[in-house]
Parts: structure tokens; sequence; C-alpha cells
């Protein structure tokens, strides 16, 4: 999708505020009401916008964030071994990269090291194809605002699970 001025800015204005009410972005654009909905709608549909809660992860306990950068065995597979990796159950992203590695992905586990350690001994094994793998523990980063990945957003459900438990 080619983005015009108008898209460019209305992404912006939800950059700064995701939850910024459309009449204030079409006073902001000067632009109608109908108009911010129907460009929002469109991006939205298109897939090049997304508005949901950003949370920082380093803010949250008992979460552990790693850099993994692999190389694989076929260059011919990188677009198959990238779906795979990015479908394992840790994976927040993945990525094609250049320079030393073939893909690169970040990992988040709410098990600590151990949640870790099964992803590097475990999980990237079942992929194959990974003839090494290089992971990096993130200690600390700023702006680092994230969705809650999809995969993690079941420890809603255990916290409740527990809280529930200790009123007993």
């Amino acid at each position: 999708m080619t983005l015009d001025n108008m898209d460019k800015a209305l992404i912006n204005l939800l950059s700064i505020d995701g939850r910024m009410p459309t009449g204030e972005i079409a006073n902001r654009l000067d632009v109608t009401n109908p108009t911010v909905r129907t460009r929002m709608r469109a991006l939205i549909s298109s897939g090049v916008l997304k508005i949901a809660g950003l949370v920082d992860l380093f803010k949250i306990e008992n979460l552990t964030i790693a850099l993994v950068a692999m190389n694989i065995e076929k260059h011919q597979q990188l677009d198959q071994k990238l779906q795979q990796i990015s479908d394992l159950n840790l994976v927040h992203w993945a990525a094609i990269v250049t320079g030393r590695y073939d893909i690169l992905a970040e990992v988040i586990s709410s098990n600590g090291m151990t949640g870790l350690y099964r992803f590097l001994t475990v999980e990237i094994p079942k992929v194959g194809g990974i003839l090494s793998s290089e992971s990096f523990m993130i200690m600390k980063a700023k702006r680092k605002w994230v969705l809650l990945p999809e995969r993690l957003r079941d420890w809603r459900n255990d916290a409740g699970r527990s809280a529930k438990g200790n009123k007993k």
C-alpha cells in the first residue's frame, strides 16, 4: 500500500497517542471525522496499521528476553526456516538479516533461563537445518515498547489462577 501524506500524518498522531479521539485527529489534520475513520479502517484492513496497547517488557517481572542469531544449512530454505522459527512458541519476531547470521529472532520467555534453555536445546533442533545459533540476553533496554506477544498472553490466566488460589 502506498501511503500519502495524510496517511502518514494519521499514523504519526496515532503513534504519539493510540487513544486519540478521531475528532481531535480530524481537527489536527484539518479533515472531517468520517475521513479519519475511513482512512483508519483502510490502514487497519490493509495490515499497515494496528492499534493496540504496548508494554515495556522490562517492567514486567519474570520475563527473559534474548536475541537468537542462527545460521541455516541451505540458503534456498531461508523463507521456509524463517516461517518455522517465527511459528515457535517463544518467538516474538524473526527476520532474515544480512551479515554473519542468516536469521535473527527475539525470544521472550516467562519461564526465565529455563524457558530460554528449552528453546535453544529442544525447540530450535525440532526446526532442523540450523547449523548454529548464538544467543544474546537483553539485560536492559530503553524505548522497548512492544505488543505483548500473543504466545505470552496466557500468563494473565496463570496469574489469575494463582491469585484465586491465594484467596482460598
